[in-house]
């Protein structure tokens, strides 16, 4: 009687937890200290999203020439499927550059080792190719205002990338439209020509690519100080502006303007091409007004924006502050703060993981590191987020962190909840 019951109550959360009539308070579920969450189910929902991150540096480690560089991604889109992965997430502009044949942006580097020159082929259709004919969703994946930083610097710019001509040519009317800040340079985004040669690089990959949807991540204003005039970045915009609106919240609508309008023209182009976007992980910082300007709260309660929010939690269950107190951007803590958000609006949740942690000596103010202590973490995570019952699906960082020694005791255990 008893097994029978117990098999009754878990075929009944499972259907209430498909048809979104049950939510599990994963603080609830578990000792918080050790992220030890039972779910409603274990197994992975039909229609879950299990995507990875491809980013330009796979794109650097690939092979440059054709043969090579098509073997290499069936390669890589086979190890997707293995890994029960049904979405890539692959870059499609890193740094104001294309990894495809583009009117707006040069090559970049990462497909042909300088930016600006041709490989010859397009990798970009390739790769697309490659994840259909695996039935895996490919998202392209843009930085925005990103023009430097990482492997590209100002000095591999080529002087075909319109932030190098804007800054170059005889017109001083634009040589702010592409502000230096900390040592890297970045697209304004107060400034409506830029806005539109973003726009138009959207525009040119859904008209030339059968993209499953349009991928943002957190990569939008870098860290600004109104105090000091050497980081005060687009300030003199703000105030040759004349806005009634203070300096953040006119900053946060510059960010609005350009999801808006990329959502209004993706829906345009093709109704089932989803937009959405990855922010940083901890609210706090978010709102912050020194950094990041993404307005998570309109993009969240409001449509006409995104589709969906894939926010980045990368903290395990028991990361601390240095005082010692569970922090409250510990996943559990976190999970629960985005799914209030999720319940405000109409936005699909994902939550975007990362795997480039396991098995190593990540900084988490305890005695052992969390990600030497466990190698279930990111299983658990899972668990704990399908327990909620209010998010779709995840995303991983990155495709080779899966494929490191450190990770393969975490990778199997993950692999047993998503296939």
């Amino acid at each position: 009687m008893r097994s029978w019951l117990t098999k009754t109550i878990s075929c009944l959360l499972a259907v209430m937890m498909l048809t979104g009539t049950a939510a599990v308070d994963v603080q609830a579920a578990g000792p918080v200290g050790a992220g030890t969450v039972q779910a409603a189910s274990s197994g992975p929902v039909s229609s879950e999203l299990h995507g990875v991150w491809i980013s330009y540096l796979e794109w650097n480690k690939l092979p440059t020439e054709v043969n090579a560089f098509r073997k290499a991604v069936d390669q890589m889109m086979d190890n997707c499927v293995s890994l029960g992965m049904n979405a890539v997430f692959v870059h499609a502009r890193s740094h104001g550059d294309a990894m495809y044949p583009s009117s707006y942006f040069p090559w970049s580097k990462m497909v042909s080792g300088q930016q600006g020159k041709n490989p010859g082929y397009d990798p970009f259709a390739y790769m697309i190719e490659a994840a259909h004919a695996r039935n895996l969703e490919f998202h392209a994946w843009v930085n925005p205002y990103r023009v430097t930083g990482y492997l590209n610097q100002w000095s591999d710019v080529s002087s075909s990338n319109q932030a190098k001509k804007w800054l170059t040519d005889s017109d001083t009317s634009n040589d702010r439209w592409v502000l230096k800040q900390d040592g890297e340079y970045y697209y304004n985004p107060s400034i409506p020509q830029v806005r539109k040669l973003i726009e138009d690089g959207i525009q040119e990959i859904i008209d030339k690519y059968d993209v499953d949807g349009i991928h943002f991540d957190d990569y939008f204003y870098p860290s600004l100080d109104n105090n000091d005039a050497n980081r005060w970045f687009d300030k003199p915009e703000y105030d040759a502006s004349g806005s009634s609106k203070t300096i953040s919240v006119w900053r946060r609508d510059n960010v609005n303007t350009l999801v808006r309008e990329i959502y209004q023209l993706v829906k345009a182009k093709n109704g089932k091409i989803q937009f959405g976007i990855s922010p940083a992980g901890y609210v706090k910082n978010l709102r912050s007004d020194a950094a990041y300007f993404c307005d998570i709260d309109t993009w969240m309660s409001q449509s006409g924006y995104i589709d969906y929010i894939m926010p980045q939690l990368y903290w395990g269950f028991e990361c601390r502050t240095s005082a010692g107190q569970l922090a409250d951007y510990a996943y559990t803590q976190n999970l629960n703060t985005w799914v209030n958000l999720k319940k405000q609006g109409p936005v699909k949740l994902y939550l975007g993981l990362i795997a480039d942690r396991a098995g190593k000596d990540i900084k988490d103010n305890n005695a052992v590191s969390e990600w030497l202590s466990h190698d279930d973490i990111l299983k658990r995570q899972v668990l704990a987020a399908r327990g909620t019952g209010q998010v779709s699906g995840f995303s991983f960082f990155s495709y080779s962190s899966f494929y490191e020694d450190t990770a393969k005791k975490e990778v199997e255990n993950l692999k047993s909840v998503l296939k």
